[in-house]
């Protein structure tokens, strides 16, 4: 298993620093998640900075750009890392992309497999093996002449990930995309008994493997050697795990475990602004079913207990504190990702 960063866009001074930063404490790579900041710039930057490190957008929003313009920066960022590229994609909510970005937006599973057939369909002409052709419900691509075609390069081989969660856009991850981000609110018994059959019906569908597809896990630790160390890291993984619960698209997790009207309890808890109330629902046993809380020497052992054989890519989580906080912090994470690398 591989073992990166999670990080957003920031000026690229910042971005670079920690770039330098993250390649010295020994992690595999840096992911970027698309939110007030398209990622393509801070990964050019750190790109630049740290050339050892591998990158990924975890994920950049798709419908909000045409497949082609997607395509082509993926195309570039390939070319310039040396292949250390890899395109994750996700589709947003309907507000987002309709509201904010000023895109169609339909049934995301369907929408979602023709923009990566889509951009599938570019990568192809990029590489000259037959002209632009690609006529699905959503997007019709044929004209591509040399003129306006990207310059081949020795790294053409990209990886196309989206984020999925639920079982249509599961199927869909098996059938067209190369790798899984999976979201980071989940337990194992949702990997095994959803994702993982999910997964692995859409690739049959197409006449590929489960192994065919890369998992991408992002996970949700509180690491500390105390109590008192453990304490922020904990409220942080229990409000992040009550926002998320608070909603249909993950909480049916909730009820898979036996925990049968939580997420109406959170909610309640979200719309009175009650954070306290709904960190209190999050108890020791939720916690421990979707995040690991442990000391700094046990945190390697036991990512590799929960994700070997499972996960091509670990991702840390809620590590926002690393720059604000205590430098420190992602010295001691990049200790945890050696050994989840040597392991590996």
């Amino acid at each position: 298993m591989e073992f990166d960063v999670m990080t957003r866009a920031t000026t690229w001074d910042n971005v670079a620093s920690l770039a330098r930063r993250t390649e010295a404490a020994g992690f595999s790579g840096m992911l970027f998640t698309e939110g007030h900041q398209v990622p393509w710039m801070n990964i050019a930057a750190a790109a630049l900075a740290a050339p050892s490190l591998h990158f990924s957008t975890g994920i950049a929003i798709a419908f909000a750009r045409s497949p082609m313009v997607t395509a082509e920066i993926a195309w570039e960022l390939a070319q310039n890392t040396n292949g250390k590229f890899r395109l994750g994609l996700g589709s947003q909510v309907k507000a987002h992309i309709t509201r904010r970005y000023g895109s169609p937006f339909d049934k995301p599973a369907p929408q979602m497999r023709d923009y990566v057939q889509a951009v599938k369909a570019c990568l192809k002409a990029f590489r000259r093996e037959g002209p632009l052709q690609h006529d699905g419900p959503y997007y019709k691509m044929n004209l591509l002449t040399e003129q306006w075609t990207p310059p081949r390069h020795a790294f053409e081989d990209v990886k196309v990930d989206i984020s999925a969660v639920g079982p249509i856009m599961l199927r869909v991850a098996g059938e067209v995309a190369d790798g899984v981000h999976v979201h980071p609110m989940h337990s194992m018994h949702y990997i095994k008994n959803r994702l993982l059959p999910g997964v692995a019906e859409g690739a049959k569908r197409a006449g590929r493997k489960l192994e065919d597809v890369d998992l991408i896990v992002p996970v949700i630790v509180a690491a500390g050697d105390t109590p008192e160390e453990r304490m922020t890291p904990i409220k942080e993984a229990k409000t992040t795990i009550g926002f998320y619960g608070a909603t249909p698209n993950y909480s049916f997790q909730f009820d898979d475990l036996g925990h049968v009207g939580l997420r109406d309890k959170l909610s309640a808890c979200l719309k009175a602004g009650d954070s306290a109330g709904s960190e209190a629902l999050i108890t020791d046993e939720i916690l421990d079913q979707f995040a690991i809380v442990a000391r700094w020497d046990d945190v390697a052992d036991r990512m590799i207990e929960r994700y070997k054989g499972i996960a091509s890519r670990l991702v840390i989580y809620l590590a926002s504190h690393w720059r604000e906080v205590d430098p420190k912090v992602l010295e001691r994470w990049g200790e945890v990702a050696r050994a989840v690398r040597k392991a590996s």
